[in-house]
């Protein structure tokens, strides 16, 4: 593990065979893939050859499997694929493919915890023919931030400090910004918000144990949760974040994002000065001058 790494990447590795052992939780993947199965009905062309990026289970591949001609699937467990899907054992941050060699990637639940984001979509970007394009779902925003606050408030009040719990979440507004710094044309970006409520946060620890999705963060506190601080975490969360009938909210936001590689074909911006009518006459109004108010 590189000594900059935010990620434990090993040890996320071994959370996830964990959660296939224990019976996966898969609601929010199954969620994901209808998703992806609906965006990109809006695309009107087949593709050849498609790669599923790190997606824990196979729920996308199974969604999109009749919009492709070839589809891998590549990731550290797909020597475990057993749907038909070419099998490419690699990880996220280290692609395999030749550049110019994918018509369609996507990615599910995954790139959150890479620990290079930004290199890991210019290795995407590079991988895809030109017109290829890149899709991907990804827990950010707000996610957990009900569970982030009453550790938070639980450590404080018993141990007199606060140390990391839940993994640092990409904001939306960012991730445009990677997409184009990555060479996207045409970027896109938006939010699912999903608020799920739980008997108890104790039942939302063990969803998240079921998902691999517990704290694999490089700089986790190492001795184990002391039961006085978990004991409070579980008062605050009910304190802050219960619903009349008692059960407890959990927020997922599921970030996502598009691309295409670029193409002549695609649609470009118009060049500054390029506009053939005057946007005052569009409007029925007086242009003013720089510096000119308007009157009263």
């Amino acid at each position: 593990m590189a000594p900059s790494a935010i990620f434990d990447r090993p040890l996320l590795r071994a959370r996830r065979a964990r959660a296939l052992a224990l019976g996966p939780a898969a609601f929010l993947l199954e969620r994901v893939a209808d998703d992806f199965r609906e965006r990109l009905s809006a695309v009107l062309r087949r593709f050849e050859l498609a790669a599923d990026l790190g997606t824990p289970g196979d729920a996308v591949r199974r969604k999109i499997a009749d919009r492709v001609d070839a589809l891998a699937a590549a990731g550290w467990d797909a020597g475990r694929v057993s749907d038909g899907a070419l099998r490419v054992v690699a990880d996220e941050e280290a692609l395999p493919f030749r550049d110019g060699s994918l018509d369609l990637a996507v990615s599910a639940l995954s790139l959150q915890f890479v620990n290079d984001l930004p290199g890991t979509l210019i290795q995407i970007r590079r991988a895809l023919k030109p017109d290829g394009l890149f899709m991907a779902a990804m827990l950010g925003g707000e996610t957990l931030t009900e569970l982030r606050q009453a550790f938070a408030a639980a450590e404080s009040d018993i141990e007199g400090g606060v140390s990391p719990r839940v993994a640092p979440f990409a904001d939306l507004r960012d991730l445009g910004a990677l997409l184009q710094r990555a060479g996207f044309a045409l970027p896109v970006t938006d939010v699912d918000r999903v608020t799920v409520r739980y008997p108890s946060p104790l039942a939302l620890m063990h969803d998240l144990r079921r998902m691999g999705a517990t704290s694999v963060l490089a700089e986790r506190r190492r001795t184990p949760l002391r039961r006085a601080t978990l004991t409070r975490m579980f008062e605050v969360y009910a304190e802050r974040f219960a619903d009349p009938d008692g059960r407890v909210r959990a927020t997922f936001d599921i970030l996502w994002l598009s691309g295409w590689a670029p193409h002549d074909s695609q649609q470009k911006p118009l060049q500054p000065g390029s506009a053939k009518a005057r946007l005052a006459d569009a409007l029925g109004t007086r242009e003013l001058p720089a510096g000119e108010k308007a009157g009263r």
